[in-house]
């Protein structure tokens, strides 16, 4: 897939959205993805977990032994890529404040692990799963998303394989512009501020 058939897939969904959101980063910005959207159908899930599986180099894809995802955004995705790599998925939640593998799920001791998200824009909740994935004995060899919001800017502290890039900007609390700022932010996302 390209860039432009990726894209092609969120507009059909009315997964790429225009406002003024807060996003789970804290950030504000006048686009959002709704990721939900446009993994609802499941022939797209699938269609998009496989390109997304493409993108990863044949030896990392060969040494997968498990996929991790952080709940709620990322457990379809994770789930499909799964499937494209024809591992086990499981995902990490936070009961408490704080990712965890809860449902029975586990990591043998160094077991290989891709942590799959739907969207990165700073990278901190992809740093959260991926350590809660190395705290239960996990080694993660990389992270995958469907979206990099960061312009290329998040550092996961693994490699980093999206399946698109989108440099829409986010801004700070105290940097949004007086044009967004003017209409109330609307909080799309699963996870509080």
């Amino acid at each position: 897939m390209q860039e432009d058939d990726i894209l092609s897939e969120f507009r059909a969904s009315e997964a790429l959205l225009e406002g003024h959101f807060l996003l789970s980063s804290g950030r504000h910005s006048a686009h959002y993805l709704q990721c939900a959207r446009v993994l609802m159908d499941p022939m797209r899930a699938a269609r998009l977990a496989s390109a997304l599986a493409a993108t990863l180099p044949r030896e990392l894809r060969m040494a997968i032994g498990k996929v991790v995802s952080p709940a709620m955004g990322g457990v379809i995705i994770g789930h499909e890529m799964g499937r494209a790599l024809g591992v086990e998925a499981m995902f990490v939640e936070r009961p408490t404040g704080t990712f965890e593998l809860r449902r029975g799920f586990s990591l043998k001791p160094g077991e290989k692990v891709l942590m799959v998200e739907d969207v990165v824009t700073t990278g901190l909740s992809s740093r959260e799963a991926i350590a809660a994935i190395e705290a239960a004995g996990g080694v993660v060899l990389a992270g995958a998303a469907l979206v990099d919001r960061s312009a290329g800017t998040a550092d996961l502290g693994v490699p980093f394989y999206p399946l698109v890039s989108l440099n829409f900007p986010t801004y700070a609390p105290d940097e949004v512009p007086p044009e967004l700022a003017a209409t109330p932010a609307i909080k799309p996302g699963s996870r509080a501020a």
